[in-house]
């Protein structure tokens, strides 16, 4: 299951305010406080409900913890809590995924439903289009206590946060497939299709229909620009089926025709607008003019992502809002989008238990800070203890304190980077590093669409070798300077010739959102959540994009 930044059942829970206060540098003692309280009262509660768990009583992490529980009893008392407490933070020491699972291949991780004070509250408002898959890997049973077996899906992080806060079990598919939920655009049953362009452009055909259409919700902002294109590219066929009413025979979609046909009526007037304004994606704001109501666009477009937004913008126009998703993991939500203005600032969650490593320290549990002893400006790695059973598990994402909200004392994040991205020639590079070199770059390079870095062993010595999907020249020269300027190893080492001058190759145009459709077939796993990161050390998928080079950049 790939790692991805989405936050719990955001298909209808996005919480937003239209004014948002500025986060405060530093937390008052009372805001200092009440925070500690409420942190550890939820971490009280989550410790008491996974000891009984196997994990807990099995897993030779949590030895120490147990001899320690085993002395205190059953008691419930608030001694007791503060002795769970302290033996926590004393005996847990900094987890993995090899500390909680049998295998290395795949994160596979059991969720479980939250109380309710976890989600956040439904958003009020018109016409959406949520491009989010159902699909799943496959099903297997597990005994209940009372020895029924229950089904429970493989599947995607996002997909099966959206089943377990909707309360949509694969015992329920066979009647949820026939639905169309309120205010939605796509009938369930687009949900279900496992091919990634069917998927997409079935959701794209259902929206095309409605020109009321108000928001529009994907995963990752490409998400969003691989509809824009198989939309593109399919234009004429989208438009001549809103017109008739029949469904495009696009593969993989038999399975769920029955359930679609009935809800695509033929509508002649919108398939003249749609004509009128033609397949015009050249002109700034040309989705504007399908969906004259279009407010607002919502998908990851934080960090790697945010290289996505000029293009994205190019299509929406000035007026449209462009919004993060949230920011999480398969493992568990780690923040809020705190301001619909800042993609990349989010208010970290507290459903699950966060503590942070502080980067500048040694890699142990000693050097974990708890929220309310934060300090603004400063960097630390996410650790995690939540409802599904992992503690202290270290999730790899660096984060920045940007402040404290002064409601409630929060911790206020900005996502920097995944930690520890690689090293090359004796140079350890960071991903927000190498992303921010090509970035730098993209008004002498063009408006690009997506990239990824690999070591290019085609000459000795080795080099950061950039695959680039790009409309416009390319400036080696700049690329190479904001290497330099960013790390100074990076110029001491080309430099001294342990690693060579950085490369861009230059893709064939529609090569990652191909991509994403490869990975996601040979996976076996639900459309709209792969991604494209930003150091790829697959070989198998590095050939797979060196065959889709078009030039070399010299």
């Amino acid at each position: 299951m790939n790692r991805s930044l989405w936050p719990a059942a955001f298909l209808y829970f996005i919480m937003q305010s239209s004014r948002v206060p500025s986060p405060v540098a530093i937390l008052t003692p009372e805001l200092s406080s009440r925070l500690k309280e409420s942190i550890e009262g939820v971490l009280v509660h989550l410790i008491k409900t996974d000891l009984p768990t196997r994990f807990v009583r099995d897993s030779p992490v949590f030895h120490k913890f147990r001899s320690v529980v085993e002395q205190l009893g059953n008691t419930d008392s608030k001694a007791r809590d503060e002795a769970l407490l302290e033996s926590f933070y004393n005996t847990i020491s900094l987890t993995g995924y090899e500390s909680g699972t049998s295998g290395k291949s795949a994160k596979l991780f059991a969720r479980y439903r939250r109380p309710l004070s976890y989600a956040c509250p439904p958003k009020p408002g018109g016409r959406f289009c949520s491009v989010y898959s159902l699909t799943y890997r496959e099903v297997i049973e597990v005994p209940r206590n009372d020895g029924a077996p229950a089904q429970i899906p493989i599947t995607l992080g996002s997909s099966g946060t959206i089943r377990m806060f909707n309360d949509m079990d694969v015992e329920k598919d066979s009647w949820m497939i026939k639905l169309t939920m309120p205010n939605a655009t796509s009938p369930i049953a687009v949900s279900y299709i496992r091919n990634y362009r069917s998927f997409l452009l079935m959701h794209a055909l259902f929206a095309l229909a409605d020109i009321t259409l108000e928001r529009l919700d994907t995963i990752f902002g490409t998400v969003f620009l691989d509809l824009v294109r198989y939309m593109e590219e399919d234009w004429d066929t989208l438009v001549s089926s809103i017109e008739t009413g029949d469904l495009p025979e696009y593969e993989g979609i038999s399975h769920v025709r029955e359930h679609l046909e009935p809800k695509l009526r033929p509508n002649t007037p919108r398939a003249a607008e749609l004509r009128t304004i033609g397949n015009a994606t050249a002109q700034p704001g040309w989705l504007h003019r399908i969906w004259p109501q279009l407010k607002e666009v919502v998908g990851i477009v934080s960090g790697l992502f945010a290289a996505a937004i000029p293009k994205m913008r190019h299509y929406l126009g000035p007026n449209i809002l462009v919004r993060s998703a949230g920011f999480g993991a398969s493992e568990g939500v780690i923040g809020w989008v705190y301001d619909p203005t800042e993609p990349n600032l989010f208010k970290a969650t507290c459903g699950d238990i966060i503590e942070y490593l502080d980067v500048l320290r040694g890699e142990t549990a000693a050097s974990l800070v708890p929220a309310w002893k934060l300090e603004t400006g400063r960097k630390y790695e996410v650790v995690m203890t939540t409802y599904d059973g992992l503690w202290r598990y270290r999730i790899g994402d660096v984060v920045e304190i940007a402040g404290f909200d002064p409601c409630d004392g929060v911790p206020v994040l900005k996502y920097v980077e995944r930690r520890n991205a690689g090293a090359l020639g004796g140079v350890m590079t960071t991903e927000k590093q190498l992303t921010e070199a090509i970035l730098a770059t993209e008004k002498t390079l063009g408006r690009f669409v997506e990239f990824t870095v690999v070591v290019d062993e085609r000459v000795m010595p080795r080099r950061f070798g950039y695959l680039v999907e790009v409309l416009g020249a390319v400036a080696l020269g700049q690329l190479r300077d904001e290497l330099c300027r960013s790390n100074a190893n990076i110029k001491r080492c080309l430099d001294q010739g342990s690693i060579g001058e950085p490369t861009i190759r230059i893709l064939k145009p529609g090569t990652f959102s191909e991509f994403r459709k490869w990975k996601i077939d040979l996976a076996k796993t639900g459309a709209g959540q792969m991604k494209v990161p930003v150091v790829l050390s697959d070989e198998a998928a590095q050939q797979w994009l060196f065959e889709r080079v078009m030039c070399d950049v010299s």
